[in-house]
């Protein structure tokens, strides 16, 4: 099979794709298990960069206040400027953990490194609905994304219906996929490298 595939290329690049294409055929699409422990780990690496960046903005207030009234004359003044602040931290939280959580899904599927990204976010998106569910059932206590900052949530309380509410909403659920795809492809071309290297080497023991 490898001896046919690898026929008609003439240089080693064009035999990588070869005989990635037919690794892809047989291996390739969407792994849930691989995308699973994707999600895991986008959620692992936001609760620990949540903290980080919690610390950091209360180190940073704490060395800038200088009293209780001036703190809260500082919130009051400041308080857009904050909130926009705090959407930013938000966004990059939110890339840097679903980003590593689409390199470990890519990492371990090997192929289609953007749908193993796409499938890591959609574990969220799934898992965000059944809590929603479980906690319009059985009460917030049920609701365990509620203590992770950045998780997505489906509140169905109605807090949506307001602008910073779908500005939140937009921030939760399309930068994770932007993150995911590209942590996704990422984690995939780790194995194009190492797939290269294999054929470089077959290559040169063809060529004595």
């Amino acid at each position: 099979m490898a001896d046919k595939n690898t026929s008609g290329a003439s240089t080693p690049k064009q035999r990588r794709h070869d005989v990635v294409a037919a690794e892809k055929e047989a291996f390739g699409g969407i792994k849930l298990g691989a995308a699973f422990f994707g999600w895991l780990t986008a959620i692992g690496m936001t609760v620990i960069l949540g903290a980080l960046a919690t610390a950091i903005g209360v180190g940073v207030g704490a060395a800038n206040t200088t009293g209780a009234q001036d703190a809260a004359n500082q919130v009051t003044q400041n308080a857009d400027t904050i909130g926009i602040v705090s959407g930013i931290v938000l966004a990059i939280v939110l890339f840097l953990a679903y980003y590593c959580g689409g390199y470990v899904a890519g990492r371990m599927a090997r192929f289609d490194g953007v749908k193993q990204g796409i499938a890591v976010w959609l574990w969220g998106i799934v898992i965000a609905i059944v809590v929603a569910i479980l906690g319009a059932i059985a009460g917030d206590q049920f609701n365990i994304l509620s203590s992770i900052g950045g998780a997505p949530r489906i509140p169905v309380d109605g807090s949506l219906l307001t602008a910073s509410g779908l500005i939140g909403l937009a921030i939760a659920v399309l930068v994770p996929l932007i993150g995911a795809i590209l942590g996704g492809k990422a984690g995939m071309h780790f194995h194009r490298k190492v797939d290269q290297v294999g054929i470089d080497h077959q290559s040169g023991l063809t060529g004595h």
